[in-house]
């Protein structure tokens, strides 16, 4: 099977306030949290190694 990316599997610990907010975020945009948190991810500004 021929995948797109390889995948690894990431467990993370939220306070209540932040699952709250993730889950009302995704209720708003009919997301789902995976898609929202890659988003996030990929906005981040990281410095690049040479």
């Amino acid at each position: 099977m021929n995948k797109k990316w390889a995948v690894k599997r990431l467990t993370i610990n939220l306070a209540t306030s932040e699952a709250e907010k993730l889950e009302q975020y995704c209720e708003m945009t009919g997301r789902p949290a995976t898609d929202v948190i890659r988003e996030l991810l990929r906005s981040l500004e990281v410095e690049k190694s040479k």
